[in-house]
């Protein structure tokens, strides 16, 4: 197969590891920040493939969306025939509505973006709300999203046998759902009242809780404050312990340290976002959706 697939040193481990599930050559891009901020970004020597696969995660994406751009462009002048972007985080999702007058729909603008440099683009539990199909926000015939749960749920099962799987708020739901389905463990949602960015209210989902091994599960970790709220409420009521399981963990600034002081015990999270809690690779799950994309449904 003529194709290959470029990465950031930053995330080698995953990209290297979906690299060899799925059979390609994987080289590094060069990076350098001028003082003035702009970047500058170098490929390694050798013809460019007729197939590119660019492994970029969009969390903290604003630096990582110009890469996606010079580098998507740069790919077509020199004659690259498909491009396929792998971001197991997609950022810019959750904007899907103009909430106040002027607000931009950012869901709709970035999609279109990535639809116009990409021929396919291949990620992991988009926060997908008003929308039921990614190829709604990036209008691409191959706009793949994957589950991250039931790989999560594998990973609890084996950790947590008489887990009882929590979802912070309506939205996690069918993230709960999913894990339940793939791993037979009970389940329930709390509900989450917002009186700002970071100031939640959790109400517990009428289930008995008292002595139970709890394990909070939902799609992304952001700050962290709807996770510590659930997991304080968890344990007020009884718990044994509580544990948290994300398919993407953020933790922007302080949130992992909120968490833990709120009583969670163990993280785990997949891989999308590298990170010192990452327990569940994506690899084999995005090496057989990228076969797909190329042609090669087996993903070898």
């Amino acid at each position: 197969m003529d194709a290959a697939l470029l990465y950031f040193d930053e995330e080698s481990v995953p990209a290297t590891r979906l690299a060899s599930a799925a059979g390609l050559e994987a080289r590094p891009v060069g990076r350098h920040r001028f003082p003035d901020a702009e970047l500058c970004l170098r490929l390694p020597p050798g013809v460019l493939p007729a197939s590119l696969i660019l492994y970029r995660s969009l969390d903290r994406p604003n630096d990582k969306l110009v890469e996606l751009m010079l580098l998507a462009r740069h790919a077509r002048e020199q004659g690259v025939e498909r491009l396929v972007l792998v971001a197991p985080y997609l950022a810019y999702m959750r904007q899907d509505a103009a909430f106040q007058p002027g607000e931009l729909v950012s869901q709709r603008l970035v999609g279109g973006f990535l639809a116009e440099l990409f021929d396919a683009v291949i990620t992991v539990d988009p926060h997908l709300h008003r929308i039921e199909r990614l190829d709604q926000a990036i209008p691409l015939r191959h706009a793949i999203a994957l589950p991250g749960a039931p790989a999560l749920a594998e990973a609890i099962a084996d950790r947590r046998r008489d887990a009882l799987l929590l979802g912070p708020d309506a939205e996690s739901l069918q993230w709960v759902e999913q894990a339940a389905g793939a791993s037979g463990l009970d389940y329930g949602v709390c509900r989450k009242t917002r009186h700002g960015d970071r100031d939640v209210e959790i109400t517990l989902p009428d289930l008995a809780i008292v002595g139970r091994r709890v394990v909070l599960l939902d799609d992304v970790a952001s700050s962290g404050r709807t996770l510590a709220r659930a997991a304080a409420k968890v344990l007020a009521a009884g718990a044994l312990s509580v544990d948290v399981a994300v398919t993407h963990a953020l933790f922007a600034g302080d949130g992992l340290s909120v968490v833990r002081r709120a009583g969670v015990g163990e993280v785990w999270s997949t891989d999308t976002i590298v990170h010192e809690s990452n327990a569940v690779a994506m690899a084999p799950h995005l090496a057989r959706a990228l076969g797909q994309v190329l042609g090669n449904p087996a993903g070898d």
